[in-house]
């Protein structure tokens, strides 16, 4: 089977050609369970399209045909202020589309979707979705628009207007294509496309993907961002088992020294035969003596 790059490269590269959105829109659909349509990109300054960029971000802003803004975002290594931050990332976009004079009901809707390689929070599924509701606390019912807000503003839930939230979390997926949302997160986690494969815009991801296909410009940009991956992922596991490794020792010299005060307090052993019991010096057993 030849094999095709992954989808947070094409991001950066061949997803922000027109020509190439009907495979966007088909992922979009079929995460959104609507036909999407891409009027155009936008750019943030979060975009990267370097070559010796080191993020391992993926950020894409997108408008579609009702005017929402659409932000695709891969995340590769672990971020534990994940959620902080995509609540920043959508608040920063609204901002940013925001004029001087522009009334509340113009605020573009904003859907962010992320895409992530980490386990993020506890959850068994492996994809989540957040809407904004208000419920009562006594009633428990949710709160409706009226008649006049509907008419006004062609929204039929309350939860329209405010940011919505889309997570893929790849590593839970279990390799096993039930739906056609889930033959694209197939391809997310395997970089493989099957033959048998229906949904929409995948066929034409499998063509347009191959890595056979690239000019040799794309193709050693390619390869300098995997190698950016696999440096990401060498140094977040060094710094894991730094970590762990330091907490260990941390702990034995923790235990250690309680072991000695336990010492000192029974009064049995002297200075130097504690010292000598616990292989420290006995100016440590004095120091630890005076915290007793």
């Amino acid at each position: 089977m030849a094999k095709l790059i992954r989808f947070d490269w094409a991001l950066k590269r061949l997803l922000r050609n027109k020509i190439n959105f009907d495979i966007l829109e088909g992922f979009l659909s079929e995460l959104l369970l609507d036909d999407i349509r891409i009027e155009k990109i936008l750019e943030s300054e979060s975009n990267r399209t370097h070559a010796d960029d080191k993020q391992n971000r993926v950020d894409l802003l997108v408008e579609n045909s009702k005017k929402e803004l659409l932000i695709i975002e891969i995340q590769n290594t672990t971020e534990h202020d994940y959620f902080q931050r995509l609540l920043y990332g959508t608040a920063k976009a609204i901002t940013e589309n925001m004029f001087k004079g522009m009334r509340y009901s113009q605020i573009k809707k904003i859907i962010s979707i992320s895409i992530v390689y980490f386990d993020l929070g506890q959850g068994t599924d492996y994809v989540y979705a957040g809407t904004t509701q208000f419920v009562g606390l006594h009633e428990k019912d949710v709160l409706q628009l009226s008649k006049t807000q509907i008419d006004l503003y062609g929204k039929a839930q309350v939860y329209n207007f405010f940011p919505e939230y889309y997570l893929v979390k790849v590593n839970n997926f279990n390799e096993v294509a039930k739906d056609s949302l889930d033959e694209w997160i197939y391809f997310l986690k395997n970089e493989e496309i099957k033959t048998e494969f229906r949904a929409k815009g995948i066929q034409k991801a499998k063509e347009e993907f191959s890595v056979m296909k690239l000019s040799e410009e794309d193709r050693l940009d390619y390869d300098i961002y995997l190698d950016n991956l696999s440096y990401q992922a060498s140094m977040f596991e060094s710094t894991f088992v730094s970590g762990q490794l330091a907490g260990k020792i941390q702990g034995k010299i923790e235990e250690r020294t309680q072991n000695i005060k336990n010492a000192l307090r029974q009064g049995i052993l002297t200075i130097a035969q504690i010292a000598q019991l616990f292989g420290v010096s006995e100016a440590e057993v004095i120091e630890i003596q005076k915290s007793i």
